[in-house]
């Protein structure tokens, strides 16, 4: 992609059992566009991937929870898989970061059951949003405006369903990004 991202950072927020496709694609993606990725996680060192029916590749932690700001992120992208969020939504100090993350008004994108963790952060009231179909009731119990689409985008929000809709997905990060260089700039 020939957008130019050099000079974004960005948070990818995950643990263990996260969906090894939705960090690593939406991630060489983005580093192929220039942008600088961290993987942010509650414990440091390694967590480990889980690649469609098994346990899959470790990725190294960059930061931890109690290491990152929020406010040192231009977008923040949240992987799906069954375990990885159903931990993170467990976990106060990554809720918080969601919530702060929300707060500074900057892209957050969510794939497959990547928005659990916008749910438990109480932020998804209103919006148009897509998941995994697991989980789209919860999304709307949680005030959603649930649609079926490769790719959902409102306001700071972009979400998707599954692995297959990584390609767009990481496309409107990567176009949203661009963007809003450009109304900086």
């Amino acid at each position: 992609m020939a957008e130019n991202l050099h000079g974004k950072k960005i948070a990818i927020l995950a643990t263990d059992g996260f969906e090894q496709v939705e960090l690593t694609e939406p991630r060489k993606a983005l580093d192929e566009a220039g942008a600088t990725t961290e993987v942010i996680a509650p414990k440091s060192g390694e967590i480990k991937g889980w690649k469609f029916t098994e346990w899959g590749d470790k990725v190294k932690v960059d930061k931890t929870l109690d290491q990152a700001k929020a406010q040192d992120y231009d977008a923040l992208v949240l992987p799906g898989g069954v375990i990885n969020p159903d931990h993170l939504r467990m976990e106060p100090k990554a809720v918080q970061f969601v919530k702060d993350f929300v707060a500074t008004g900057r892209t957050v994108a969510a794939i497959c059951h990547g928005p659990w963790t916008l749910i438990e952060a109480g932020v998804v009231q209103g919006k148009t949003m897509t998941s995994w179909p697991s989980i789209r009731t919860d999304l709307k119990n949680a005030g959603a405006n649930v649609v079926d689409q490769e790719v959902a985008t409102d306001g700071q929000f972009i979400t998707s369903r599954k692995p297959d809709d990584i390609p767009a997905f990481s496309k409107t990060i990567i176009e949203t990004l661009s963007r809003q260089k450009a109304k900086a700039a």
